[in-house]
């Protein structure tokens, strides 16, 4: 536990998708410090998506080095480390020696696409569905590993005798952390591979016989407030314990203190992940969206109905990438304010598919509306447009699945980078016609694997007690009249039909 010359402080090791960061935060969950380093990107093949778990684990164990030492403390002082961690991308790795069979096959990757639309036709949908909450999708792990594990020479036999591994990213890192003495998960990730009931809360014999996936490989699974171990003394000058793991949309939740039923948050960043508590019960989706878990604390699991956008900010690193009409993405919103109103130009940023409700991974972008009179500020505010049509079709497909996510309570609690545009928040809560939230803290991904890590060691309350510390910075609360709403929704719907493949 920390020395007597400090109060004890939290680390969150947030592994993204681009980026690695540790984060110090005190016993409050304020932060003191913050380390990031970006790794690179592989791409193979068209539409494969690759990382290096190697300078995953380096740039991990140097930014939390750099985050204790501008924080000014040491190993002594941390009463707890949490891990957040880009969820379904996977490792494999050799028991003796912790060395990866391959690259990691990041969420992103397609490269299973083939295999899934095989085990769709096969009639195997039901049960996975049924089972896990997922659909069949390469998004999810579970092809992936059975990809690793059909073309690495040798890799399937290696797996049946037990000699291999496999984990999400929060495996890989708490594998290597602990010095190899612990393979385990929480149940967030667990939810997200494909392999497990999320019912029965256990990894699933029938779902792994139907990928190949020798049980020997899989890790055990845990509560997300949880003992998984202590580090390695040798990596930051003494061993740390480990308290918290979950996915870095789980972490978001849990950060934003979205604990009761019906609460939702969503988060946009390169995509959009939006998650609906549903409580104890595990709402079977009837429009495409996803059942998952959205946290375990003490043995209990909450349930959550998701729907995931691939893109959200990237839409606007497309206009300042590809097409070069801003310079900086805070651009936007001032270009979409100065609009011309009576354009109605429709973005449709299907560049790699669309996700919910539609799980259309063939179709691909298209703009409607175009006239001579379409400049910079009309396409700024189609891009901005497109993130909260999208979003508005996810609360549609809530509330057609579950009659809690339509109450008049029903407020939206946002984070991420896009939400620090005045004007999309407001024309998300115009869409929605429901208020959106903007908290004071915007590092919620972190904050909520610090708060499961600070819960396990007994620094932090008790959610019921975290809860009200939430800080709500700005309320954007709806201001478009109906008409104007439902017309704007129609063209949009209109948009999409005419773009997707699957009708």
């Amino acid at each position: 536990m920390p020395s007597d010359r400090h109060q004890p402080v939290i680390v969150a090791i947030d592994q993204g998708t681009t980026s690695s960061r540790a984060i110090v935060f005190s016993a409050e969950l304020e932060v003191m410090a913050v380390a990031q380093r970006e790794f690179t990107q592989h791409f193979p093949a068209s539409g494969w998506v690759e990382h290096d778990p190697e300078e995953i684990w380096t740039s991990v164990v140097e930014t939390t080095r750099q985050a204790l030492a501008k924080a000014g403390v040491t190993a002594a002082d941390v009463a707890g480390i949490g891990i957040t961690n880009q969820r379904e991308t996977v490792v494999v790795w050799d028991r003796a020696t912790g060395e990866p069979v391959h690259r990691a096959i990041v969420w992103q990757d397609r490269r299973t696409s083939a295999a899934c639309a095989r085990l769709r036709a096969e009639g195997h949908e039901a049960l996975v569905q049924a089972r896990s909450g997922l659909i069949i999708d390469p998004y999810f792990s579970g092809t992936k590993l059975a990809w690793i594990l059909d073309t690495v020479p040798g890799a399937r036999e290696r797996a049946e005798r037990g000699d291999l591994a496999f984990g999400t990213i929060d495996s890989f890192l708490l594998w290597r952390l602990t010095g190899g003495r612990v393979h385990a998960t929480d149940a967030t990730n667990a939810a997200r591979t494909m392999l497990f009931d999320i019912h029965r809360g256990t990894w699933d014999e029938d779902l792994c016989r139907l990928l190949r996936v020798p049980a020997a490989l899989l890790p055990a699974v845990m509560d997300c407030a949880a003992p998984f171990g202590s580090t390695d003394p040798a990596l930051f000058g003494g061993a740390i314990a480990i308290g918290g793991m979950a996915g870095d949309q789980q972490a978001a939740t849990v950060g934003q203190a979205c604990f009761a039923p019906g609460m939702m948050k969503s988060t946009y960043g390169t995509g959009c992940f939006a998650l609906l508590n549903t409580g104890g019960e595990a709402v079977a989706s009837r429009n495409k969206l996803l059942t998952t878990i959205a946290y375990q604390l003490k043995g209990q699991r909450t349930y959550a109905l998701e729907g995931s956008i691939f893109v959200a900010g990237a839409a606007v690193q497309w206009l300042r990438d590809g097409l070069g009409i801003v310079k900086m993405a805070g651009e936007t919103g001032a270009l979409a304010a100065a609009s011309d109103p009576n354009q109605e130009v429709i973005l449709v940023p299907a560049f790699v598919g669309l996700g919910a409700p539609y799980w259309d991974a063939d179709c691909r972008g298209a703009i409607f509306g175009l006239t001579r009179g379409t400049g910079p500020k009309e396409m700024a505010r189609a891009a901005l447009e497109s993130v909260c049509f999208q979003t508005a079709d996810l609360l549609g497909a809530m509330k057609a699945d579950w009659p809690g996510a339509g109450s008049s309570g029903t407020v939206l609690r946002v984070d991420g980078g896009m939400v620090a545009s005045d004007w999309t928040m407001q024309r998300l809560a115009d869409l929605l016609d429901a208020p959106v939230d903007r908290p004071k803290v915007l590092e919620t991904t972190a904050l909520g694997a610090a708060y499961l890590a600070g819960l396990a060691r007994g620094v932090c309350p008790e959610p019921a007690e975290f809860a009200r510390s939430w800080a709500l910075e700005r309320r954007f609360t709806p201001a478009m009249e109906a008409a104007t709403r439902e017309d704007k929704l129609a063209r949009w719907k209109d948009a999409v039909a005419r773009t997707l493949t699957r009708r």
